[in-house]
């Protein structure tokens, strides 16, 4: 019995781990790369680097593009 729950519970934290990983793929500009983008490049992204602004996930190609972007990222300063 103690065993069939435990498959339960693993079973249950796989999925709701592959679904995380499914949402957190998911960013605007069919997954372009934002900096890529504010630089007049398409650069196609997987989406694993990341960052959340206003519940809008934003992709980048790497940390080097992110931390580019986070430093203006509303674009006030150009």
């Amino acid at each position: 019995m103690a065993r069939n729950y435990i498959m339960s519970a693993f079973a249950g934290a796989l999925m709701l781990g592959l679904t995380t990983a499914a949402m957190a793929a998911t960013g605007e500009f069919d997954n372009m790369c934002t900096e890529g983008l504010a630089l007049g490049k398409d650069v196609k992204t997987d989406c694993s680097v990341n960052t959340v602004i206003d519940g809008k996930t934003y992709c980048f190609g790497n940390e080097e593009a992110k931390t580019m972007f986070m430093k203006d990222p509303k674009g006030q300063h150009g």
